[in-house]
């Protein structure tokens, strides 16, 4: 993977990507919790019993370093896309084509899982939660998809006006008695605000450690104020029964917390690139970049499999009890290389949707004239490994002419 890498790819954003895919898998299997109540499974958290547990939620609630690299990533390769002439659409397509057949295979086997739950007479509650839990991870690739599809309206636009979006709606929210529902305006705005910081980078805004540092201590300062003095929450996740989450939809406070994410992320560029310099540390990143998918998608189905198999042996401490002492927190950590071990069977069964297949074949150019190709061809040679590198310039004849011995083997 190291060999295979161009020198020129910037392996920070790749590290970056890793960290925050691996962060919201280890944060759901930490705070989440299936407790056998009865004959059903409901839905429970740590951070609903302990609430001194909420600084948890501050190390692996990492979406909004995931919307700055994608935000980042999206303009670098529009901007490609418009200076090669690529149409928009060709290119919305080809950054959208690794989103659909993952969610197809998710899709599909939880339409089978849920009829034949539905059919065997399970708790309507179960099923409702179990399907709630698998689907979860969908909500935010709808909105990075709409992100995306919208990366050449809000290349160049600044992220303080979505921020301050973010503000209105929550002084509109919890100041002036305005109805929750116009919370969901912050679904976009929130998560805008690091995708225009990943613009921004593009642009090289974002290149001296100065702004690095203005993120991270302005958003901190301000999450701390808004914890402490406004009355938000503490917990950057979802807490179940509490009268205000941060993440739905996403609250100021979030938004600000993300801030300082990102902030730190691009503080720490230059030591991830020296970081991903090592062999081994860039291949456990590029498999992780090349499965996020496929990880991101059944990280919650490898829990709730290892749920029910578990149930088999009885209700088993960290597993299915309720989440309301310390010693919940120490049995569920026994428990994560078990999900991890369920998380690697689902990807050896369905990492094949995240990538083309043996017979898939890239889209051929509109076709050029003869004598054009093998020009073409008389400037290139094929390495073994099948990476086309530049060769020796060797005169070519016209089409109709025929090439002597020589000439064909340099072809």
């Amino acid at each position: 993977m190291d060999a295979a890498t161009p020198p020129d790819r910037d392996r920070a954003v790749d590290a970056l990507r890793a960290f925050a895919v691996l962060g919201v898998v280890l944060g759901h299997w930490l705070v989440t919790a299936l407790v056998a109540d009865g004959g059903g499974l409901g839905t429970s958290s740590p951070l609903q019993h302990l609430p001194v547990l909420a600084p948890v939620s501050w190390l692996f609630q990492t979406l909004a370093v995931f919307f700055l690299v994608g935000g980042h990533v999206a303009t670098r390769s529009h901007a490609t896309a418009q200076a090669n002439g690529t149409p928009y659409r060709r290119w919305l397509r080809s950054r959208l084509a690794r989103l659909c057949k993952p969610v197809a295979a998710l899709l599909a086997l939880w339409t089978v899982t849920t009829t034949a739950l539905l059919v065997s007479g399970t708790d309507l509650a179960t099923v409702h939660t179990l399907v709630k839990l698998a689907l979860s991870p969908l909500w935010f690739l709808v909105v990075f998809a709409a992100l995306t599809a919208a990366t050449p309206l809000v290349a160049r636009l600044n992220p303080l006006w979505p921020l301050a979006v973010v503000l209105h709606v929550d002084l509109l929210r919890f100041g002036f008695g305005a109805p929750a529902g116009i919370g969901w305006v912050n679904l976009a705005a929130g998560w805008l605000v690091p995708y225009t910081l990943g613009a921004a980078w593009t642009r090289g805004e974002l290149d001296r450690p100065r702004a690095g540092w203005v993120l991270l201590i302005g958003g901190t300062a301000a999450t701390a104020v808004l914890v402490g003095f406004a009355g938000y929450p503490a917990a950057m996740v979802g807490v179940p029964g509490a009268a205000v989450s941060n993440l739905d939809p996403p609250t100021l406070a979030a938004v600000t917390f993300g801030l300082a994410q990102c902030g730190l992320a691009l503080l720490l560029r230059e030591r991830l690139r020296r970081t991903m310099r090592r062999p081994l540390a860039w291949a456990a990143v590029a498999f992780v970049n090349l499965s996020a998918m496929t990880i991101f998608l059944w990280h919650q189905t490898a829990l709730m499999a290892t749920t029910a198999t578990g149930l088999l042996l009885g209700r088993l401490p960290g597993l299915h009890t309720p989440p309301d002492h310390f010693g919940w927190v120490g049995d569920r950590l026994l428990w994560l290389p078990v999900f991890a071990l369920a998380l690697a069977v689902c990807w050896a069964a369905f990492h094949t949707y995240e990538r083309p297949g043996p017979g898939h074949r890239p889209r051929k150019r509109p076709g050029r004239p003869r004598a054009a190709r093998t020009r073409t061809l008389a400037h290139t040679r094929v390495a073994p490994t099948g990476v086309v590198i530049p060769s020796r310039v060797v005169r070519t004849r016209r089409s109709s002419d025929r090439a002597t011995p020589t000439e064909a083997r340099r072809v």
